[in-house]
Protein backbone atom coordinates (compact mmCIF):
# COMPACT_ATOMS: atom_id res chain seq x y z
CA UNK A 1 0.00 0.00 0.00
CA UNK A 2 1.19 3.42 -1.05
CA UNK A 3 2.40 5.98 2.31
CA UNK A 4 -0.70 8.45 1.12
CA UNK A 5 -3.62 4.97 1.59
CA UNK A 6 -1.47 4.15 4.79
CA UNK A 7 -2.01 8.06 6.09
CA UNK A 8 -5.72 8.25 4.77
CA UNK A 9 -6.45 4.49 6.74
CA UNK A 10 -4.68 6.15 9.86
CA UNK A 11 -6.96 9.03 9.65
CA UNK A 12 -9.73 7.26 9.30
CA UNK A 13 -9.48 4.94 12.89
CA UNK A 14 -8.35 8.65 14.25
CA UNK A 15 -11.88 9.66 12.89
CA UNK A 16 -13.37 6.87 14.07
CA UNK A 17 -12.42 7.46 17.50
CA UNK A 18 -13.13 10.73 17.70
CA UNK A 19 -16.32 9.73 17.27
CA UNK A 20 -16.69 6.32 19.57
CA UNK A 21 -14.48 7.30 22.30
CA UNK A 22 -16.19 10.60 24.21
CA UNK A 23 -19.61 8.85 24.33
CA UNK A 24 -18.33 5.46 25.39
CA UNK A 25 -16.19 7.12 28.28
CA UNK A 26 -19.67 9.37 29.20
CA UNK A 27 -21.36 6.05 29.77
CA UNK A 28 -19.24 4.17 31.39
CA UNK A 29 -19.34 7.50 34.04
CA UNK A 30 -23.07 7.65 34.18
CA UNK A 31 -23.46 4.97 36.42
CA UNK A 32 -21.11 7.36 39.01
CA UNK A 33 -22.68 10.66 38.06
CA UNK A 34 -24.13 11.30 41.32
CA UNK A 35 -20.62 10.58 43.08
CA UNK A 36 -18.56 12.86 41.77
CA UNK A 37 -18.60 16.73 40.20
CA UNK A 38 -19.39 16.95 36.33
CA UNK A 39 -15.68 19.05 36.21
CA UNK A 40 -13.64 15.74 36.93
CA UNK A 41 -15.49 14.24 34.09
CA UNK A 42 -14.96 17.21 31.98
CA UNK A 43 -11.25 16.96 32.68
CA UNK A 44 -11.39 13.50 31.99
CA UNK A 45 -13.12 14.24 28.42
CA UNK A 46 -10.17 16.83 28.50
CA UNK A 47 -7.67 14.34 28.17
CA UNK A 48 -9.21 12.39 25.06
CA UNK A 49 -9.64 15.41 23.32
CA UNK A 50 -5.80 15.92 23.73
CA UNK A 51 -5.27 12.12 22.58
CA UNK A 52 -7.17 12.90 19.50
CA UNK A 53 -5.44 16.04 18.70
CA UNK A 54 -2.31 14.77 19.57
CA UNK A 55 -2.63 13.03 15.95
CA UNK A 56 -2.86 16.05 14.33
CA UNK A 57 -5.95 16.08 12.26
CA UNK A 58 -7.95 18.74 12.07
CA UNK A 59 -11.68 17.26 11.42
CA UNK A 60 -11.64 14.38 13.75
CA UNK A 61 -10.23 16.86 16.72
CA UNK A 62 -13.64 19.09 16.29
CA UNK A 63 -15.34 15.96 16.07
CA UNK A 64 -13.85 15.22 19.59
CA UNK A 65 -14.64 18.09 20.79
CA UNK A 66 -18.23 18.67 19.25
CA UNK A 67 -18.62 15.02 20.43
CA UNK A 68 -17.35 15.29 23.85
CA UNK A 69 -20.12 18.15 24.58
CA UNK A 70 -22.96 16.53 23.23
CA UNK A 71 -22.02 13.09 24.98
CA UNK A 72 -21.63 15.12 28.50
CA UNK A 73 -24.97 16.62 28.13
CA UNK A 74 -26.55 13.58 27.49
CA UNK A 75 -25.24 11.13 30.20
CA UNK A 76 -23.51 13.66 32.92
CA UNK A 77 -25.63 17.00 33.10
CA UNK A 78 -29.23 17.03 34.53
CA UNK A 79 -32.18 16.17 33.42
CA UNK A 80 -29.90 12.84 32.18
CA UNK A 81 -30.63 11.19 29.21
CA UNK A 82 -31.58 13.94 27.65
CA UNK A 83 -29.92 17.68 24.97
CA UNK A 84 -31.21 19.72 27.71
CA UNK A 85 -28.70 21.85 30.34
CA UNK A 86 -30.32 23.41 33.49
CA UNK A 87 -27.58 24.16 35.52
CA UNK A 88 -25.28 27.37 34.61
CA UNK A 89 -22.09 25.79 35.90
CA UNK A 90 -23.08 22.32 33.54
CA UNK A 91 -23.08 25.04 29.77
CA UNK A 92 -20.09 26.46 30.61
CA UNK A 93 -18.17 23.07 30.99
CA UNK A 94 -20.15 22.08 27.56
CA UNK A 95 -19.07 25.27 25.97
CA UNK A 96 -15.01 24.89 27.42
CA UNK A 97 -15.25 21.14 26.33
CA UNK A 98 -15.95 22.52 22.62
CA UNK A 99 -13.57 25.51 23.18
CA UNK A 100 -11.02 23.61 24.51
CA UNK A 101 -10.81 21.36 21.62
CA UNK A 102 -10.96 23.46 19.22
CA UNK A 103 -7.64 24.94 20.73
CA UNK A 104 -5.74 21.81 21.71
CA UNK A 105 -6.56 20.23 17.73
CA UNK A 106 -5.00 24.06 16.30
CA UNK A 107 -1.79 23.56 18.92
CA UNK A 108 -1.57 20.07 17.46
CA UNK A 109 -1.64 20.69 14.05
CA UNK A 110 0.90 23.81 14.45
CA UNK A 111 3.38 21.41 16.64
CA UNK A 112 3.09 19.07 13.72
CA UNK A 113 3.95 21.69 11.24
CA UNK A 114 6.26 23.35 12.57
CA UNK A 115 8.29 19.67 13.78
CA UNK A 116 7.71 18.69 9.82
CA UNK A 117 9.47 22.15 8.86
CA UNK A 118 12.81 21.77 11.12
CA UNK A 119 13.02 18.25 9.47
CA UNK A 120 13.05 19.84 6.17
CA UNK A 121 15.63 22.10 7.14
CA UNK A 122 17.62 19.42 8.46
CA UNK A 123 17.73 18.03 5.55
CA UNK A 124 18.47 21.16 3.24
CA UNK A 125 21.59 21.70 5.92
CA UNK A 126 22.49 17.74 5.37
CA UNK A 127 22.67 17.98 1.89
CA UNK A 128 24.51 21.30 1.40
CA UNK A 129 27.15 19.74 3.90
CA UNK A 130 27.12 16.76 1.94
CA UNK A 131 27.78 18.47 -1.36
CA UNK A 132 30.27 20.72 0.63
CA UNK A 133 32.47 17.56 1.58
CA UNK A 134 32.31 15.95 -2.01
CA UNK A 135 33.89 19.16 -2.74
CA UNK A 136 36.45 19.64 -0.46
CA UNK A 137 37.26 15.33 -1.45
CA UNK A 138 38.05 16.50 -4.65
CA UNK A 139 35.89 13.99 -6.45
CA UNK A 140 34.55 14.03 -9.96
CA UNK A 141 32.97 17.32 -11.12
CA UNK A 142 30.21 15.63 -13.48
CA UNK A 143 29.01 13.11 -10.28
CA UNK A 144 29.07 16.78 -8.01
CA UNK A 145 26.92 18.26 -10.43
CA UNK A 146 24.72 15.51 -10.69
CA UNK A 147 24.43 15.50 -6.64
CA UNK A 148 23.44 18.88 -6.95
CA UNK A 149 20.84 18.67 -9.50
CA UNK A 150 19.40 15.82 -7.48
CA UNK A 151 19.05 18.66 -4.29
CA UNK A 152 18.08 21.61 -5.93
CA UNK A 153 14.93 19.15 -8.02
CA UNK A 154 13.96 18.36 -4.20
CA UNK A 155 14.82 21.55 -2.03
CA UNK A 156 12.82 23.42 -4.96
CA UNK A 157 10.13 20.82 -5.43
CA UNK A 158 10.70 21.12 -9.54
CA UNK A 159 10.56 18.55 -12.39
CA UNK A 160 14.02 18.88 -12.76
CA UNK A 161 17.02 20.76 -13.59
CA UNK A 162 19.76 20.44 -16.44
CA UNK A 163 23.44 22.02 -15.85
CA UNK A 164 24.91 24.19 -18.95
CA UNK A 165 28.46 25.37 -19.14
CA UNK A 166 30.15 28.76 -19.87
CA UNK A 167 28.99 32.23 -19.11
CA UNK A 168 26.25 33.17 -21.55
CA UNK A 169 23.59 35.37 -20.01
CA UNK A 170 19.96 34.77 -21.26
CA UNK A 171 16.66 36.29 -20.77
CA UNK A 172 15.17 33.26 -19.09
CA UNK A 173 13.59 34.53 -15.60
CA UNK A 174 16.43 33.97 -12.81
CA UNK A 175 17.05 32.86 -9.58
CA UNK A 176 19.55 35.63 -7.73
CA UNK A 177 22.27 34.94 -5.47
CA UNK A 178 19.82 36.98 -2.87
CA UNK A 179 17.04 34.41 -3.16
CA UNK A 180 14.62 36.54 -4.84
CA UNK A 181 13.14 35.48 -8.83
CA UNK A 182 13.03 38.03 -11.59
CA UNK A 183 11.97 37.77 -14.78
CA UNK A 184 14.18 41.27 -16.18
CA UNK A 185 13.61 43.76 -13.63
CA UNK A 186 10.23 42.52 -11.94
CA UNK A 187 10.51 40.37 -9.07
CA UNK A 188 8.43 37.19 -8.96
CA UNK A 189 6.37 36.53 -5.68
CA UNK A 190 7.01 33.44 -5.24
CA UNK A 191 4.98 32.30 -2.02
CA UNK A 192 2.18 33.74 -3.74
CA UNK A 193 2.04 33.20 -7.33
CA UNK A 194 5.16 30.06 -7.61
CA UNK A 195 7.89 29.62 -9.80
CA UNK A 196 7.22 30.26 -13.25
CA UNK A 197 5.77 27.15 -14.94
CA UNK A 198 6.49 28.70 -19.20
CA UNK A 199 9.78 28.94 -18.87
CA UNK A 200 13.16 27.58 -17.54
CA UNK A 201 14.69 29.47 -14.15
CA UNK A 202 18.32 30.55 -14.69
CA UNK A 203 20.07 29.89 -11.71
CA UNK A 204 24.10 30.92 -12.12
CA UNK A 205 26.78 29.10 -10.83
CA UNK A 206 29.18 31.33 -9.72
CA UNK A 207 32.57 31.52 -7.78
CA UNK A 208 34.83 34.36 -6.87
CA UNK A 209 32.87 36.88 -8.59
CA UNK A 210 33.09 34.27 -12.22
CA UNK A 211 30.72 32.86 -14.15
CA UNK A 212 31.57 29.36 -14.29
CA UNK A 213 27.90 28.02 -15.88
CA UNK A 214 24.42 27.97 -14.70
CA UNK A 215 21.37 25.44 -13.83
CA UNK A 216 18.33 25.51 -15.73
CA UNK A 217 15.37 24.81 -13.67
CA UNK A 218 12.24 23.50 -14.30
CA UNK A 219 8.86 24.04 -13.01
CA UNK A 220 6.34 22.97 -15.81
CA UNK A 221 4.14 20.23 -14.56
CA UNK A 222 2.95 21.89 -11.00
CA UNK A 223 2.96 24.86 -9.61
CA UNK A 224 5.91 25.11 -6.84
CA UNK A 225 6.40 27.44 -4.26
CA UNK A 226 9.90 27.27 -2.62
CA UNK A 227 10.39 29.48 0.70
CA UNK A 228 13.53 32.39 1.06
CA UNK A 229 15.16 29.63 2.92
CA UNK A 230 14.55 27.24 -0.03
CA UNK A 231 16.05 29.16 -2.70
CA UNK A 232 18.93 29.77 -0.61
CA UNK A 233 19.59 26.51 -0.31
CA UNK A 234 19.06 26.21 -4.35
CA UNK A 235 22.01 28.71 -4.47
CA UNK A 236 24.83 27.51 -2.20
CA UNK A 237 24.57 24.63 -3.93
CA UNK A 238 25.11 26.19 -7.80
CA UNK A 239 28.36 28.03 -5.46
CA UNK A 240 29.21 24.66 -4.59
CA UNK A 241 29.72 23.44 -8.06
CA UNK A 242 31.07 26.89 -8.72
CA UNK A 243 33.67 26.18 -6.22
CA UNK A 244 34.76 23.22 -8.03
CA UNK A 245 34.98 24.35 -11.19
CA UNK A 246 37.67 26.47 -10.47
CA UNK A 247 39.92 23.54 -10.77
CA UNK A 248 38.13 20.61 -13.19
CA UNK A 249 35.58 21.44 -15.69
CA UNK A 250 32.70 18.68 -16.71
CA UNK A 251 33.52 16.52 -19.40
CA UNK A 252 30.00 15.75 -20.03
CA UNK A 253 26.69 17.30 -21.05
CA UNK A 254 24.04 17.06 -17.42
CA UNK A 255 20.64 17.53 -19.16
Amino acid sequence: MSINGDVERYRNWVLAGSLLVPPAVCALLAPFRDGFDNANAALLLVVVLVAVASFGFRLPGVLAAVSSAVWFDFFLTTPYNTFTINSRDDVEQTILLLVIGGVVTELAIWGRRQQAKASRHRGYLDGVITVSQAVAAGGSTDDLIEQVRAELTAVLGIDGAKFVAGDKQTQAPRLNPDGSVTRGTHVLRVERDGLPTNAEIELTVQHAGETRGRFLLTAATRVTRPDLEQRLVAVALADQVGAALTTHEPTRPHL
